[in-house]
């Protein structure tokens, strides 16, 4: 099987992945790196090489705190190994596909990685494509700059770049999107039939993608899984975009704690001391992130997609229950009801006079609620009351999942089913769970390929019939242990208060 490709800048040649039928290209570059005069700046055009260029091993990761140094969940599930290459140079992507000849117009997937744009990468072993493209599906999964080196602000970079002062992780997943366009009919794909998703952070990148006036028309459907964040009651952290001048501000703090006075002193710092100053610096002071710069970042871009002021492509989205619950703390109830009345000013009795503002978790924390569920819900009925007519596909995830931390569905779990990689992972998942997992990625492929999830599973049966989430008709899929269950919602009056102030925050930017 041939397995070279030509680009724009040079010839790549890939490996057969563990099924001989898929070829994997790893570490392909999209842009120049982005060091020196290009570290804090819009991704500049790759450079051409001779011969060919082996695509055989991940690129180094965009810098970031080290992997697999702590002892959360996400250093035992997939930031397993410490020393894994890290390098500012880090604008590459990887391809997966089925495809022998350019001929075959293949579905595309590209895949934008979460980290709260901290932290992240492509070569974390949830996102091998292989499952995926074994569905006739090519798979590109796109590297990013993170943190500071992603999001710095500063009102020299202002100055002197005003076409592209900052926000410089979306741009390069702007111009990794665009190099598929460009590229991608060469490994089978078909650039007019892309779909983009990403999860957490890199589901709030595919909600600024599709907010982004210059995206239009790039890619026809859309992934967001549990990257619709929004907090009823106090932010657990803040990831929505903020305005450039207060970012700026943040800029200049930042350069003043490096012990520099200009932009240019900065580039010439070496990158992982710049990281580990960064490190020390956010402890007190806000994580790098969206800016509203207006030229790439217009606004919020949730209440972008509220207002259908974005891309006009089927979306399929969703969460899992356990994820970042949001609660009011207060050790008495007098504490509570002051709380309340900060929060909820003239609605404080309204909010209270719900029994399940009473309820409480197993931490004596008041009225627990699914932020990212409740935002989704009202985001899809807004857009739909607002003559948004594309199909809005909602599910919803709650298996058992094994181990001795009994994780619940935690944030960010469901990736081992939708890539199908669960035999990377150390759980002892059961026969149940790859059954699950086998349907969850027959319904992303199928979205991908027809904007509509349905269709039949590997034995020719027909999939469970998911609907589309309207809000005369609060429809989705279930999955559980059980397998895929088509899910009928019945809220309750506390839902709809909840969504309410949600509503206020995301439209009114409170």
């Amino acid at each position: 099987m041939n397995r070279i490709r030509e680009t724009e800048n040079g010839l790549v040649r890939g490996l057969p992945a563990a099924d001989p039928r898929i070829t994997s290209f790893k570490g392909i570059p999209f842009a120049a790196p982005p060091v020196g005069e290009n570290r804090w700046r819009a991704p500049q055009p790759c450079n051409i090489w001779e011969g060919i260029l082996d695509a055989y091993q991940f690129a180094p990761i965009s810098v970031q705190s080290t992997p697999g140094s702590g002892g959360n969940i996400y250093d035992r599930e997939w930031h397993v190994d410490p020393d894994i290459a890290m390098d500012e140079d880090c604008l590459y992507l990887n391809i997966w596909s089925k495809a022998k000849t350019a001929a075959e117009k293949l579905p595309v997937y590209v895949w934008y990685f979460g980290g709260a744009y901290q932290w992240g990468y492509t070569a974390e072993m949830e996102f091998d494509g292989e499952r995926i493209a074994r569905r006739n599906i090519v798979v590109v999964t796109v590297n990013y700059r993170l943190n500071v080196f992603g999001f710095l602000s500063h009102p020299e970079l202002t100055k002197n770049q005003p076409e592209a002062p900052t926000n410089f992780g979306y741009l390069d997943q702007q111009a990794g999107l665009d190099w598929v366009i460009r590229n991608i009919a060469r490994f089978g794909g078909d650039p007019n039939s892309i779909t983009i998703g990403g999860q957490s952070a890199g589901g709030g990148s595919v909600l600024l993608q599709m907010a982004c006036p210059a995206n239009r028309g790039k890619f026809k459907n859309a992934v967001i899984i549990s990257g619709m964040i929004c907090s009823p009651y106090r932010d657990l952290f803040k990831l929505d975009a903020q305005p450039l001048d207060e970012a700026e501000k943040n800029g200049v703090e930042f350069l003043d704690f490096l012990g520099v006075k200009t932009i240019d002193e900065a580039r010439k710092l070496d990158a992982k001391f710049v990281h580990s100053k960064y490190d020390q610096y956010f402890v007190c002071h806000p994580w790098m992130r969206a800016v509203i710069d207006n030229h790439f970042c217009f606004g919020n871009s949730l209440k972008s997609f509220m207002e259908n002021r974005g891309a006009d492509v089927n979306i399929m989205v969703g969460n899992t229950p356990d994820e970042f619950p949001h609660f009011i703390t207060a050790s008495k109830e007098e504490a509570y009801r002051n709380e309340v009345k900060d929060l909820f000013g003239r609605r404080a009795d309204e909010f209270l006079s719900f029994k399940e503002a009473w309820e409480k978790d197993a931490d004596g924390n008041y009225a627990p609620v699914n932020g990212i569920e409740h935002t989704i819900k009202l985001a899809l009925e807004i857009s739909e009351e607002n003559g948004n007519s594309k199909n809005s596909y909602y599910y919803w995830f709650k298996p058992d999942i094994p181990g001795w931390d009994n994780p619940g569905a935690f944030h960010s779990v469901e990736l081992w089913f939708f890539f199908e990689t669960l035999a990377k992972c150390w759980r002892p998942f059961k026969g149940y769970h790859y059954d699950l997992a086998r349907q969850m990625c027959n319904y992303l492929c199928n979205f991908i390929k027809t904007g509509n999830p349905n269709g039949q599973d590997d034995d020719g049966t027909d999939l469970p019939l998911w609907e589309s989430y309207q809000k005369d008709h609060q429809t989705g899929m279930a999955f559980i242990s059980d397998g895929a269950k088509p899910l009928t919602i019945d809220e309750g009056k506390f839902s709809k208060f909840i969504k309410s102030v949600l509503y206020h925050k995301i439209m009114d930017g409170v």
